[in-house]
């Protein structure tokens, strides 16, 4: 496999600065091998990244949002829990929240973004199980939010 590193530089990504928490929790909390990664915000160099699906985002916009959301966490692994990319076993879980419309139906779709980047970045060890789900509303109006559970290869 090649490097994470190597993979998200020739995606022509780059981890962002995490966030900090926006109220009384930790980014990540790790146990053993496992490292839990408090909901990272969909976010760009502008900010959060707004909108509601089915309202006034569409699909394609959201998995650019999620995707977004999915370098939040591995920023997090990496800077807070001081934890290289090459570290990491396996993605374990990912929950997808979606603010979107009652009537729209394609949580799964948009989820694909934050799924898609993770694998393309890690590889095998980036695939995992998920939910996706629709909300009303996601802290500071933001579209997408991401949390994971990722095992790592030491304690």
């Amino acid at each position: 496999m090649n490097n994470p590193n190597e993979n998200l530089a020739a995606l022509g990504l780059e981890l962002p600065v995490p966030a900090a928490p926006l109220a009384a929790y930790v980014p990540v909390s790790r146990t053993g091998k496992l490292i839990f990664v408090s909901g990272q915000l969909s976010m760009d160099a502008q900010g959060i990244i707004k909108g509601t699906l089915g309202l006034d985002m569409d699909v394609e916009q959201a998995q650019i949002a999620a995707r977004s959301a999915a370098l939040g966490v591995l920023a997090q692994i990496v800077h807070t829990a001081n934890v290289p990319l090459s570290e990491i076993s396996r993605v374990v879980k990912l929950s997808i929240f979606v603010a979107s419309a009652p009537d729209f139906f394609e949580h799964h779709l948009v989820a694909n973004g934050a799924s898609e980047l993770l694998a393309n970045v890690l590889g095998d060890r980036g695939k995992h199980a998920r939910a996706a789900f629709g909300v009303a509303a996601l802290p500071m109006g933001a579209a997408i939010e991401v949390e994971a559970v990722v095992e790592v290869m030491s304690d």
